[in-house]
């Protein structure tokens, strides 16, 4: 190398880390109209840049070799187009490939898709898109979707209107929420012990005030177990936790709906005439006695209750799981539940960034029964169900003549 290609060499080596793209370009631009003929070939050929390069930062120069000032390393405009202004029309068309495959929270929390960025890109270049699968995950990014990791939500058989039904249940809560009429989600938490023995996490404190528990975990034989029994109202972000102490029955379930309504509900919705709740499709909440349990409390609260259930396999996606349970389960840790009233102060206290409102109490009633039903009473329901999957869909209607 020559004397100047190497003086050039050593000069563009130690101050490439301190230059950005403009600077390095008009670098390169004065070195080369320092050496005169030929100046762009030796400085292309001591630096790597390309010749056209350093002809831009030339042009950029003033005749007397000053720097033509300008704010921004780019010119105005330049730079690569963004794919939503060198593709019209492509976001609009990854939202329509999107929407009939989007699943998850059907009140639109958690969005995500079993369609893979690759057979999303091979589908819009077919519809003459130039895009690659990297800019499809960016996208998808920008429009709120991301990777889920695998979790324990395959529970049965997958119905074939699965998603149909998910959409069916975000319609119907949108227009409940158009008319300022309640919708609550439903569901138990996993029961839990009480006494001392271990919850699952850490908490700080000072290391002579560690809590000793039990070495295995069974149940107390004078306080047993409790059960947190959650109607959570998405609309507000609100939860009313009754946490019962023996059984999870319906008769239980429906008295949780009862709390929620005189405690939180009725203050909020003082003009409501309709509620509707989702819930999970399992044993209890399918049962005739839930129903019938209710009618009752659609004639003691004079409300029209309408009822959702998610599909068979998917009460993971309950909105419950992702917004509630998640934060109580958190609230929780490192604690150990020594008495009932322990688990319900805990559970009380339980906030999230978006301003949960937690509000628990204690159920000491007694449920450990459900209510028998016979041949002939379900006869008596006021029911009117859907068209759509009517063992899904259904409303309560109040009737004060129900037994």
């Amino acid at each position: 190398m020559e004397p100047d290609a190497e003086a050039l060499h050593y000069k563009f080596c130690a101050l490439q880390p301190l230059l950005d793209e403009r600077t390095r370009r008009l670098w390169a631009a004065v070195e080369a109209r320092a050496l005169g003929r030929g100046g762009i070939s030796a400085v292309a050929r001591a630096t790597g840049m390309s010749r056209a390069t350093v002809r831009a930062g030339l042009r950029e120069l003033d005749d007397d070799g000053t720097v033509v000032p300008r704010v921004g390393v780019r010119r105005s405009g330049g730079g690569r187009k963004s794919l939503a202004v060198s593709s019209p029309g492509l976001v609009d068309a990854l939202k329509r490939k999107l929407d009939p495959f989007a699943r998850g929270d059907p009140q639109g929390a958690l969005s995500w898709t079993c369609r893979s960025a690759a057979r999303l890109a091979a589908e819009l270049r077919a519809e003459g898109h130039a895009v690659s699968e990297r800019s499809v995950n960016r996208l998808l990014h920008g429009l709120g979707y991301s990777l889920q990791a695998s979790g324990m939500t395959s529970e049965n058989r997958q119905r074939p209107d699965r998603d149909v039904q998910f959409r069916h249940i975000s319609q119907r809560v949108a227009e409940f929420q158009a008319k300022c009429q309640p919708v609550v989600s439903v569901d138990a938490k996993e029961k839990e012990l009480s006494g001392t023995s271990c919850n699952g996490g850490r908490e700080r404190c000072p290391s002579s005030d560690s809590k000793p528990v039990r070495v295995k975990d069974f149940a107390d034989d004078e306080l047993g177990g409790v059960i947190p029994h959650v109607s959570y109202e998405a609309t507000a972000d609100r939860a009313w936790v009754s946490v019962g102490a023996d059984h999870d029955t319906t008769v239980f379930a429906a008295e949780c709906l009862r709390r929620w309504w005189w405690s939180m509900g009725r203050a909020v919705y003082p003009a409501a005439r309709q509620l509707l709740v989702t819930a999970e499709y399992g044993i209890s909440h399918r049962s005739r006695p839930w129903k019938m349990e209710l009618q009752e409390l659609a004639v003691d609260l004079g409300l029209h209750i309408a009822v959702s259930h998610f599909p068979p396999g998917t009460s993971k996606w309950n909105k419950i799981e992702h917004s509630m349970v998640s934060h109580m389960t958190q609230e929780q840790r490192g604690s150990p539940p020594v008495s009932r009233e322990v688990v319900v102060s805990l559970i009380g206290t339980a906030t999230a960034e978006g301003g949960l409102e937690v509000r628990a109490e204690l159920d000491v009633g007694s449920h450990t029964t459900e209510r028998k039903v016979t041949d002939e009473q379900p006869g008596s329901l006021n029911i009117d169900r859907e068209a759509f999957h009517g063992e899904w869909n259904y409303t309560i209607n109040p009737r004060s003549q129900c037994a």
